[in-house]
């Protein structure tokens, strides 16, 4: 269920977070801001899910409902199908739809997203998954700004931890703003990165973010850094406000290509998900 806020509080959420400093945690029930001076401590789990339970736990994730855009386009939180647990791991799963009078799509997909009940600011996420690959398949684990609503994408901007398209043998990982998509500054600083990696194996992909640069991983290790630089637009740096956290089984768009009916289905395979700060 989702929960509300009085404009107040958002407010003085928004207020705070505008700052270089962090002024502090559990802002509300479900923000999770990180506490300042945390260089020399050690990280703390704050938000965890194993998916050990066949359900989605609602308090903590909402199935991703049919958009307009590339990447939603082909969702569904209505078809089951796109859905399944099996020995503690979550599928999201692209399919072929086979029930057109009900939905006249070709395929579906499943995401799942924190939108509404969980966000944070500064920390360290990881994601422990295995990546299926068939021409058109799209899985990413991303994080969006909470402020889109108000400001538009790209300007609340967009951590792409993890994306993966069709049989690569790389992965890449992504930062967008107005500053890089809008304004076109994609080399100053480098906006993105690409690491080698065995999709069919299960991988870590996280990030640690500080209020001067995103650090990207695979397995424990820094593979990109995406840092805040002085002297430019101010668009360069919208990641210093909470941020919600995706994962999907996306399907075709015009970056991955078009889809190849005959390989569905396709699946994401996730084991857990954590959130330290």
């Amino acid at each position: 269920m989702k929960k509300y806020f009085p404009i107040t509080l958002l407010s003085m959420v928004f207020l705070n977070i505008g700052c270089r400093s962090v002024r502090s945690v559990n802002t509300s029930s479900y923000i999770h801001i990180q506490k300042e001076h945390r260089n020399n401590k050690d990280w703390k789990i704050v938000w965890e899910d194993y998916f050990d339970t066949p359900l989605l736990d609602a308090d903590k994730w909402t199935k991703i409902p049919q958009g307009t855009s590339d990447w939603n386009d082909q969702m569904t939180d209505k078809d089951n199908r796109c859905f399944d647990w099996k020995d503690g791991k979550l599928y999201l799963i692209g399919i072929k739809n086979t029930d057109t009078l009900t939905d006249s799509r070709p395929y579906l997909t499943g995401g799942i997203y924190t939108k509404g009940k969980f966000a944070f600011q500064y920390g360290r996420i990881e994601v422990r998954a295995r990546l299926e690959s068939s021409q058109g398949a799209w899985p990413a684990i991303w994080m969006l700004g909470m402020n889109k609503a108000e400001v538009g994408w790209p300007a609340n901007g967009e951590i792409d931890i993890m994306e993966h398209l069709n049989f690569d043998k790389i992965i890449y990982q992504t930062t967008h703003s107005y500053y890089t998509v809008k304004l076109k500054q994609k080399d100053n600083p480098q906006y993105y990165g690409t690491v080698s990696v065995d999709p069919e194996e299960f991988n870590t992909y996280g990030l640690e973010w500080y209020p001067d640069k995103l650090v990207y991983t695979l397995n424990g290790k820094a593979t990109f850094t995406y840092p805040r630089i002085e002297g430019v637009d101010p668009s360069q740096w919208p990641f210093d406000q909470p941020f919600y956290v995706l994962i999907d089984q996306q399907l075709g768009g015009s970056w991955v290509g078009e889809v190849d009916i005959e390989q569905l289905p396709v699946n994401m395979i996730i084991d857990w998900v954590k959130v330290y700060q």
